[in-house]
């Protein structure tokens, strides 16, 4: 967090205005060309009316001591000063106690109004950098409906505790039974604010549940893929409601991973079998961390902060979890192209990836947001899962707020 900036007396400091005003300095009152123009009609006046004598103030008189006046609200970054001269010598700058007072008072006048000015411009330029609400415009296409399996496709070699932090996250996507509920903040209630999306349609929100899986060890289309293989591989699953997700191994390249992409989502051509949508993700664990897992890994640019440790100590899977998540999300809000999203359909901004790189409150870039942390591990989290999982899913667009929600 950036220090407080603090307002203090004696020479100028920064003040506490928001940085997007630059604080200027206060202009020298006019009390100063007065009493120079006091002081010249006075040296003229006694010059004429009066010889010299000891009583007024010799050519080379002691130079009078400054003293810090009492803290004044006229400059709330500098305090006024007096002068102080000598009992025996008389102030030359000051004829008139009553018309120096009243200089003295116009100064002040006019240093509030230049502090009121600022304080005004500060409120305006503030609001101008306030977030513009997130608005996603539903285009009336079809939406997912009733019970949607979710199968997963495995292509690659993905060990068993790999294959398990998936596995239970997709559990977790549905509300457990009341013997085993998921403590909150939970993944099942950060999925409940896509829920919100269907109000605005006729249909009723899907109920996902965990299909099947097919594992393909094999490497069967070999170790680089493009957009026509993902959904090959996508067939493999149910031909009709349902989402098949095909996750692809750490040495396994897709056309366009870590470069515009750590995963995708889309749907089949119609067919007398049916429809289905499909999800594909990568693992980034030793292509591209630094794109696809962060923050778990150091991002490769931007603000650079110490990375954050998995919550399933897996770096790759925990990154997958993150990307899975958002493309879900995506799939059940926009499954065809033409539901929930903002922007161009062929670059659509969508519930989850409107909000890029937000996990927890106050986040920033190169700062995923206040987040919990596992007393044991030092992991950090934001969402409980099933079987006691702890897993870090994306902020998504609140339809109710047009802003960026976090989960708890």
């Amino acid at each position: 967090m950036p220090a407080q900036q603090q307002l203090g007396a004696g020479r100028p400091r920064k003040a506490s205005w928001p940085v997007t005003v630059r604080a200027a300095r206060p202009r020298t009152p006019p009390l100063f060309w007065l009493r120079k123009l006091r002081l010249s009609r006075s040296y003229v006046t006694r010059k004429i009316n009066h010889p010299p004598s000891t009583s007024h103030t010799p050519l080379h008189s002691p130079r009078p001591t400054i003293k810090p006046a009492p803290s004044s609200i006229c400059f709330p970054t500098q305090r006024p000063q007096e002068l102080i001269w000598p009992k025996t010598h008389q102030n030359p700058l000051d004829p008139s106690p009553m018309a120096a007072s009243s200089a003295a008072f116009a100064a002040c006048l006019l240093a509030c109004a230049l502090l009121f000015q600022m304080c005004v411009a500060s409120r305006k330029l503030t609001a101008l950098v306030q977030d513009q609400p997130i608005t996603m415009t539903y285009h009336k296409g079809a939406l997912l409906s009733g019970r949607i399996a979710v199968n997963l496709i495995w292509y690659g070699n993905f060990s068993a505790p790999q294959r398990a932090v998936i596995t239970d996250f997709v559990s977790s996507l549905s509300t457990p039974p009341s013997p085993q509920p998921q403590p909150e903040p939970s993944v099942a209630s950060w999925f409940k604010t896509a829920q919100k999306y269907y109000a605005n349609s006729k249909a009723r929100f899907p109920a996902l549940s965990l299909g099947q899986h097919v594992l393909d060890q094999s490497y069967s289309l070999g170790k680089r893929l493009g957009e026509k293989d993902l959904i090959r591989l996508a067939a493999r699953g149910s031909p009709s409601r349902a989402i098949n997700v095909v996750l692809t191994a750490d040495d396994v390249a897709v056309d366009g991973f870590c470069m515009s992409r750590c995963g995708t989502h889309g749907a089949s051509p119609r067919s007398r079998a049916g429809r289905f949508a499909y999800v594909w993700v990568g693992n980034p664990a030793t292509q591209c961390p630094g794109q696809c897992a962060w923050p778990y890994h150091q991002p490769v640019y931007g603000p650079q902060a110490a990375p954050l440790t998995p919550p399933n100590g897996d770096v790759g899977v925990d990154g997958m979890v993150i990307s899975l998540a958002s493309m879900i999300v995506g799939t059940v809000t926009n499954p065809f192209g033409n539901g929930f999203f903002q922007g161009d359909a062929d670059a659509p901004l969508e519930a989850a990836t409107a909000c890029a790189g937000v996990y927890g409150k106050g986040a920033y870039p190169g700062y995923a947001g206040s987040l919990l942390v596992d007393p044991a591990s030092g992991a950090s989290y934001n969402a409980n899962g099933a079987h006691g999982r702890k897993y870090l899913v994306p902020a998504l667009v609140d339809p109710d707020t047009s802003a960026c929600s976090t989960v708890g």
